[in-house]
């Protein structure tokens, strides 16, 4: 077995890279990191730099993949780690660079480790040692796994990485008819609140219509930008991904980029824009002109959540945050992130942070349970928990 460094996903064969990518995780294509690479999103100069790493067999072959990335900041990895930057700061010593193994911009749950054999440790071992290795002998503060599926948590565990639990708000597919018949799974009360939305929606003469990504064409794209963009500048920042990504990636993944548009006297004014997986649909931007009453749960909750039940997909995640996603029909799920530092005091001061804070999640999930809008009598299994 052969490890290589790459530092261009383009130096790596499309279809070899996709081979390793089973579930189909739409972020984890070489299309996606192929369009953050050459939109100039994920690049030195955004603080991204690809340190991506390869696992070769004896014939040349790809039999294991980390996408991995050096970095100078904390931004869009949405684990937050800025308290031990700063805390390294204050003791004289650097946090950045550091290494970090996600999907950027992107906090869903996936592989961090790509297999051509899912049942291959020995190669996922080698991968993960490589990746310790390379944090280890250059100047790298730590190695961070963000967002690792969880049947990879016990060999992050044991080659000594601490973990850190947290929490998303995710709809799971029941196998539901419908709409209607998802909503009758709800108490009277929360059923006519979901309903009260909606209608709220078409009584302003909101029409929505989705389109892929073959539809979109670069006038539309630069119309559903200017929506997202608006949007993140009234948060006071700016979307991680620009322009060009969301051309590239249109073309190179058409069918699995969706954009629900919201339009009102045939003007656009609102968009939401998902991934497509194999088995499961992922939201992740949102962008309006103006505010206009329940249009965002509309658009970006339940839209979704009929995409999922007419395209049977089993799984809706709508991104991170959000309690208003409870009682709209979404359940508190365990993510995780894995974390090794290579200075000891440091790293044993953050674990003793990190248990006090699993306890945290585990009694905030619990808390959140008691809000379910499910009926007890409806025969809906507790929330999921990814654990």
């Amino acid at each position: 077995m052969r490890i290589e460094i790459v530092e261009d996903i383009s130096q790596l064969e499309e279809r070899a890279w996709n081979r390793l990518n089973h579930e189909q995780y739409p972020f984890l294509h070489h299309q996606f990191l192929l369009a953050a690479e050459r939109s100039g999103c994920v690049s030195p100069a955004s603080g991204w730099t690809p340190r991506h790493i390869a696992l070769f067999d004896d014939r040349g072959i790809l039999q294991a993949a980390m996408p991995l990335y050096e970095k100078t900041h904390s931004w869009g990895e949405f684990v937050f780690d800025w308290a031990w930057a700063q805390a390294y700061e204050r003791a004289g010593l650097e946090y950045y660079p550091k290494l970090v193994a996600a999907a950027a911009f992107t906090p869903a749950p996936s592989r961090r480790i790509l297999l051509a054999d899912d049942a291959d440790t020995d190669a996922a071992n080698q991968v993960l040692e490589s990746a310790l290795e390379l944090a280890q002998k250059e100047q790298f503060s730590s190695l961070h796994i963000q967002f690792p599926h969880p049947d990879e948590l016990p060999l992050l565990a044991k080659a000594g990485f601490k973990l850190r639990k947290d929490c998303q708000f995710h709809w799971h597919n029941r196998g539901y008819a419908s709409f209607d018949a998802f909503l009758q799974q709800f108490s009277s009360a929360k059923r006519k609140k979901v309903r009260r939305d909606r209608r709220r929606v078409a009584e302003q003469g909101i029409e929505l219509r989705w389109l892929h990504g073959g539809d979109m064409d670069a006038s539309l794209w630069n119309d559903v930008f200017a929506l997202i963009s608006t949007t993140f500048r009234r948060r006071g920042s700016i979307p991680y991904f620009n322009l060009d990504f969301f051309i590239e990636v249109s073309r190179r993944l058409a069918d699995k980029i969706a954009v629900v548009i919201a339009e009102h006297q045939q003007q656009t004014i609102a968009a939401a824009v998902f991934y497509v997986g194999g088995h499961s649909l992922y939201g992740r931007y949102w962008g309006s002109h103006a505010p206009y009453d329940a249009l965002h749960f509309e658009t970006c909750y339940y839209q979704g959540i009929e995409y999922c039940i007419a395209h049977r997909l089993q799984h809706f995640e709508p991104g991170t945050q959000g309690e208003h996603k409870i009682s709209r029909g979404f359940s508190p799920v365990t993510t995780w992130s894995a974390h090794w530092l290579k200075h000891a005091q440091f790293f044993a001061a953050i674990g003793h942070y990190l248990d006090a804070e699993q306890r945290h999640i585990e009694d905030y999930v619990d808390a959140v349970h008691r809000h379910s809008p499910y009926r007890k009598s409806s025969g809906n299994p507790a929330p999921e928990d990814s654990s």
